[in-house]
């Protein structure tokens, strides 16, 4: 994962406290709530360039942190 993902993810991980944010670690264990995931929804948007789309917001999709910076990574190519 980017570091620059990290950075705009940390804010949005209520009980990430200073620990290391793995590519596997679950969101929602870490805070990610439904409010949180929509402003962060618009943090990765604005930051990093893209819009994802509808049928991307998904569970899945924002599992880990690994599956939401692929998400990412696929829309900037």
């Amino acid at each position: 994962m980017d570091t620059e993902f990290v950075a705009v993810l940390r804010p949005y991980l209520k009980y990430a406290g200073d620990r290391e944010i793995t590519a596997d670690a679950r969101l929602r264990d870490l805070g990610l709530d439904s409010m949180r995931a929509i402003e962060l929804l618009f943090a990765i948007e604005d930051t990093f360039g893209v819009s994802i789309p509808d049928e991307r917001l998904t569970d899945e999709t924002f599992e880990t942190g690994r599956s939401l910076w692929s998400v990412v990574e696929e829309l900037r190519t």
